[in-house]
């Protein structure tokens, strides 16, 4: 009612009703509105809109479409918050970076905010803001949190205290709108009793090969040699959740698993996830299976798709199956050794595959780094985690699938896309290599300008680093209901199919390779899906580096070892000791990337995760 009122306004709207008029009453006598020949007018020293925060900088989204957003003095706002409805007077000092300051809160939702305790006043946890609040926290002690109604700050929930490691996941949950995840799970009643003819597979060594943590297992393989055919079974996920059942629509509301450093948040209820759905060792799984018939020259020549039933003949971690490709067979049963002899050929058909394949794609020499939490969830190692043999064997056959999945697809599906990046990024990518020391062009295309970087990088010490550089250079993969290829696989056309049980992007496309039918909101779907895969990635960033600064916060005065990653803002990262770490350098003076350096840890805020410190002068 209130920003439609001001709307009129703004607008030289002429038709008020009674109720409007005694609104802007105080409006007028304040010299805020005018009313002249019974038009009323807002006054140019004034502006109403919507209160945006992000990044610890305010803003206001003007009612009128025709003013530029103003920036807000964030110790202006009177008390507003994200999102509430203002009035705002316009600073006339040119020396001021801030343009306006909050006036009068014309509207707030009540919502509920996470914040934080320091010295009796309440601050939000996600900007920092000081919040005006006539609710005395004066007896609360520092670093306290609590979810609080915004409008009378009454506290809706005690979390717990910043210095407990065990309020990081609450409140990297609450901060990405992900608290659903703290929700009892659907009950769910799930059996084998499809009436439908499946195909008996059950005969056949399947193998799961995963990492060794691994509660729930997507996908299975098993290879015939004699005939050339690999098999892909992966878990049937669609038989137990049904299309826009209750337990349908939160799968999709969260749309994937988080992975966190000591746990997993499931999509589904561990029930389905780590039971019935998962494809566990000596037991007999629903699954979705292709059969791929390969070519003496290892092409597809054809695939076929059908439901199945297979049980897995044994559950392996990717280290065992590395032992077993180097020649290690360690010991091993009669069962194993059935799976080892289509395992080592397969692996070396995959090899040939993958090689043809990086002719259109790349290889990225990467490095993920995976946290090691005590049982007190706080940080105590870092594990590294690379692409190994085993790796690179189940990710071929899940690709293979993958293609295949696609290629059945009319013209609207479900489609896993990477497009190229633009010629910006690549100029700003060959400028940034070449400051490197590594002299590299642009070339006729933009495969071969990115072969010829690594190419070049093979010669130099940083390899790893230009890969970063070159993924940085790229656009984000996302969904879409149209197929635009994967630039980064260099497939024509790519598609998600292998893992429905963290990712409702394959539930999906399990539902329209049965059917035969798209989804009438499919578009919906993909774009809520990929924002939300990004938001989870957020989250998972964000939880871990609330734990990197619980461990830097006892390392406060020591020196480590880090290399410069960023040169704009200033940030550096340590590559031992705690690889991953970020830290904000006070001192920085515009040392090159890569550079590598000693930084002296100076000091450590738990809410914003902030790490500060200083280059060490040799």
């Amino acid at each position: 009612m209130i920003q439609t009122i001001f709307r009129k306004v703004i607008s030289a709207h002429e038709n008020f009703t009674q109720n409007d008029k005694e609104y802007l009453e105080p409006f007028i006598k304040d010299d805020i509105v005018s009313l002249e020949n019974g038009i009323y007018k807002l006054n140019s020293k004034y502006r109403v809109g919507i209160i945006k925060i992000k990044n610890k900088s305010v803003t206001l989204s003007d009612l009128d479409n025709e003013h530029k957003t103003l920036k807000l003095d964030m110790n202006e706002l009177k008390g507003a918050y994200n999102n509430d409805l203002v009035l705002v007077k316009r600073i006339f000092n040119p020396r001021s970076s801030f343009k306006a300051k909050v006036e009068k809160i014309l509207y707030t939702n009540a919502t509920s905010l996470l914040v934080y305790v320091n010295e009796g006043e309440l601050f939000s946890v996600k900007e920092s803001i000081k919040l005006e609040t006539k609710k005395d926290f004066s007896s609360s002690t520092n670093g306290n949190i609590y979810v609080v109604n915004s409008k009378t700050f009454e506290i809706e929930k005690d979390v717990g205290n910043i210095q407990d490691p065990k309020v990081d996941q609450f409140i990297s949950l609450f901060l990405y709108d992900e608290l659903i995840r703290l929700e009892m799970y659907l009950e769910v009643e799930a059996k084998m009793d499809d009436v439908n003819k499946r195909v008996d597979l059950t005969n056949l060594a399947f193998t799961t090969i995963d990492p060794a943590s691994a509660k729930d297992h997507d996908d299975a393989i098993y290879f015939d040699v004699k005939e050339n055919i690999l098999y892909v079974a992966i878990a049937d996920v669609s038989y137990f959740v049904k299309e826009d059942s209750p337990l349908d629509k939160q799968a999709l509301l969260k749309s994937t698993s988080i992975y966190l450093p000591n746990k997993v948040l499931p999509m589904l209820p561990p029930s389905l996830s780590e039971e019935m759905c998962s494809l566990k060792e000596n037991v007999d799984r629903y699954s979705y299976v292709f059969k791929i018939y390969l070519t003496k020259d290892y092409e597809i020549e054809k695939s076929e798709l059908f439901e199945a039933i297979i049980k897995s003949h044994k559950k392996f971690s990717y280290g065992r199956i590395d032992r077993v490709i180097e020649g290690h067979l360690d010991k091993y049963s009669q069962t194993e050794k059935e799976i080892f002899d289509y395992l080592i050929p397969l692996y070396e058909i995959t090899k040939k595959i993958r090689a043809k394949r990086l002719q259109k794609g790349y290889d990225f020499i990467s490095k993920e780094y995976r946290q090691k939490l005590n049982h007190n969830l706080e940080l105590e190692g870092i594990s590294i985690e690379e692409s190994t043999a085993s790796h690179q064997l189940i990710e071929e056959c899940m690709l293979l699938a993958n293609i295949e999945a696609s290629k059945k697809l009319g013209n609207v599906g479900i489609f896993r896309i990477h497009e190229e990046p633009s010629f910006q990024s690549l100029s700003k990518l060959v400028d940034e290599v070449n400051l490197l020391g590594i002299k590299a062009e642009i070339k006729a295309s933009v495969h071969e300008t990115i072969t010829h970087i690594q190419a070049k990088a093979k010669n130099s010490l940083l390899v790893e680093e230009i890969n970063d550089l070159i993924i940085k250079s790229q656009s984000q993969a996302k969904y879409s209901s149209k197929n635009l290829g994967h630039f980064g696989l260099g497939f024509d056309s790519y598609s998600h199919f292998t893992s429905p049980i963290r990712r409702y992007s394959d539930l999906v496309l399990h539902r329209m390779l049965k059917s035969k039918k798209t989804p009438a909101s499919i578009e919906e779907i993909c774009e809520h899906i990929s924002v939300n895969e990004r938001k989870v990635d957020q989250l998972v960033w964000d939880y871990e580096d609330r734990k990197y600064a619980r461990w830097a916060k006892d390392q406060v005065g020591k020196e480590f070892k880090a290399q410069i990653v960023d040169i704009e803002r200033g940030f550096a990262k340590f590559y031992k000791d705690m690889p991953g770490l970020r830290v904000h350098l006070d001192n920085y003076r515009g040392e090159k990337l890569f550079l590598k350096i000693k930084v002296i840890i100076k000091s450590v805020d738990m809410i914003s995760k902030n790490i500060v410190g200083s280059i060490k002068n040799v």
